[in-house]
């Protein structure tokens, strides 16, 4: 479940492998569980309508799209 797949930089995998700070989760799925939030449920039409309706996410995502396809060309120049 999440972002199954992610794009992350050598750089920040380095930083990351490196880092020895303390993590404290501020959720847990037993809290998850245990909260009041009305659960959801969305067909694909309403959760693109929710999707259309905020502009943010809109360009967000075209954006993120856009650079992964840019670095998908490069990765690919790099390799040749």
């Amino acid at each position: 479940t999440g972002c199954d797949y992610l794009t992350i930089s050598p750089k920040l995998l380095g930083d990351l492998a490196k880092d020895v700070s303390k993590l404290t989760p501020l959720l847990t799925v037993k809290e998850a569980q245990a909260s009041d939030l009305e659960k959801i449920h969305l067909e694909e039409r309403k959760f693109r309508w929710l999707h259309n309706e905020d502009q943010m996410a809109v360009e967000k995502l075209s954006d993120g799209i856009r650079k992964f396809a840019e670095d998908a060309i490069k990765l690919e120049k790099m390799l040749k």
